[in-house]
């Protein structure tokens, strides 16, 4: 853009900072000659930085000052020093020479481990008194003035500490080890500097009282806009990027799939994150004695420990299937306990929903299909596949008709429009389906095969206690948010809860 047409475009501020940017560079006397407040000069060096008028440059320097003791010892002297000065040759008690020399507590413990360590003074303990005498070396030290006294007078105004010759670092170092005698600051020094743009911006004359920043309802009334110029708006500027209130991304993914399974007619299940084991592992026969109802596997909860058990009828039921099984079956054949089925847990699968949802149906309500999507809770190791915590998407399908082949239907659907056009199946064991199959996608960047969840045929020992007789039931249940990673282009799960600012400002919606 040419000189002149970018003078029109400045800001009032800019207009009032720029010719002063000939002969100031430094940000405090452009603020001081300007009569502007910092934050408006700061604005205006800012914004003309923008437009590459000028370059604008931070240094970061210390500065030493004089802190209250310092101000104190330039008019009095060096406590140490009038300690000495305040000697004999023959000793003398502490307390006379500390009240001749005007000193504090505080003040006589540095003078004498300085001075002792000097060589500048005896110390005698006669009975609890101590009698106090100079030296010869200390007379010496007397006789002119010491580079800490030096450096304290040149301190008079603020010093950076980088222009310090050696003796007075040296006088630097022992001072600031001690209390509130000097002082240290960092100080953002800033200079602006006229680029070869910027001083042809500079020589352009613009009158800044033609100029309109902003039409008025009076201006209009009045005609006062007439023969005169509106400042152009910049539209190349940089601006600072706004970023609106939106839902968790994840929050967007789980409605999306919560819309295609109610396109596909099912409703939705819901439910508590705390249920007894009897929903959580019996109702799906589950044995007491399995290893995934170990701590290792689950969360118990402590309080309250225990819950209620259901219907009479359903737990007579399940605790036959566990004993001595159904209809063509021979159970685990061990006696169940009702006080496991009691404690409380919180939910290691949706399948829990699952088994609620059987209990409560009737004749009149088949075929039916049901899904629920939320959190559940395992005590797993994290890594970038495995999180503690979790959603997953659950679904059933109660109907005298349904196969195999439907369930590996309706789960290669939701897949594609999850984004997965392939996905495998691979042949599984699980307690309460048979068949069962694992669900398998292939990781894009790292090009691993990773488990989403398995799915199955509920087996004759779950539908039976909780429906009353046997129908096929179709049921899968996919760990959710490995289904997402590959969209948002994530790679590692945790990332999907680390709460970061600019990656919940940044990241994709979800558009598939």
């Amino acid at each position: 853009m040419e000189a002149r047409k970018l003078a029109e475009i400045l800001h009032p501020l800019e207009r009032k900072v720029l010719p002063l940017l000939t002969k100031i560079s430094s940000f405090s006397g452009l603020v001081s000659k300007s009569g502007l407040k910092d934050v408006e000069v700061m604005r205006a060096l800012q914004w003309m930085q923008n437009k590459k008028i000028i370059d604008l440059k931070e240094v970061v320097k210390k500065i030493v000052s004089l802190d209250k003791n310092g101000k104190e010892y330039v008019k009095s002297g060096l406590p140490e020093l009038r300690f000495l000065k305040a000697l004999k040759k023959d000793a003398q008690d502490i307390d006379a020479i500390v009240k001749k020399a005007g000193l504090d507590k505080g003040e006589v413990n540095i003078c004498l481990g300085m001075l002792k360590k000097k060589a500048a003074i005896t110390i005698q303990k006669e009975g609890k008194a101590l009698k106090i005498a100079i030296t010869s070396q200390g007379e010496k030290l007397l006789q002119k003035p010491t580079l800490e006294e030096q450096f304290l007078k040149t301190l008079k105004e603020p010093r950076e500490v980088s222009s310090l010759g050696p003796e007075e670092k040296f006088a630097f170092d022992n001072l600031n080890a001690r209390k509130s005698i000097i002082k240290v600051d960092i100080a953002k020094i800033k200079t602006a500097i006229l680029t070869e743009l910027g001083k042809k911006v500079a020589k352009e004359k613009i009158d800044a009282t033609k100029i309109i920043d902003r039409l008025t309802p009076k201006m209009l009334v009045g005609n006062a806009w007439q023969g005169k110029s509106f400042r152009r708006y910049d539209v190349k500027i940089n601006v600072p990027q706004i970023s609106g209130g939106k839902r968790h991304f994840v929050k967007t993914a789980t409605d999306y799939a919560k819309n295609i399974w109610m396109n596909m007619g099912f409703k939705e299940m819901t439910g508590t994150m705390v249920n007894t084991s009897f929903w959580n592992f019996d109702a799906l026969f589950t044995a007491q004695d399995h290893p995934v109802r170990d701590l290792q596997d689950t969360f118990f909860i402590g309080k309250p420990k225990t819950g209620k058990l259901p219907d009479k009828k359903i737990v007579s039921r399940i605790k036959k299937a566990h004993e001595s099984g159904t209809t063509g079956s021979i159970g685990w054949r061990y006696v169940w306990q009702p006080d496991d089925a009691k404690t409380n847990v919180l939910r290691t699968h949706t399948t829990v929903l699952s088994a609620q949802t059987i209990a409560q149906l009737k004749e009149s309500d088949l075929p039916a299909k049901y899904f629920a999507l939320g959190r559940c809770f395992r005590n797993e190791t994290m890594d970038w596949a495995h999180l503690f915590e979790f959603n997953q998407t659950e679904g059933i399908v109660i109907d005298p008709d349904a196969n195999f082949r439907h369930l590996l239907g309706y789960l290669k659907l939701f897949f594609k429009q999850m984004g997965f056009a392939d996905a495998r199946f691979r042949p599984a064991h699980f307690p309460y389906t048979e068949p069962s199959v694992e669900i398998d996608v292939l990781h894009p960047v790292r090009k691993e095969w990773y488990e989403l969840g398995g799915a199955g045929i509920f087996r004759p020992e779950v539908v039976e206690p909780l429906l009353g007789k046997f129908v096929p039931i179709l049921a899968w249940g996919p760990g959710f948010d490995r289904i997402i990673l590959e969209y948002f282009e994530i790679n590692d799960i945790r990332e999907l809860y680390k709460n970061d600012l600019k990656q919940l400002r940044e990241i994709k919606y979800w558009m598939k």
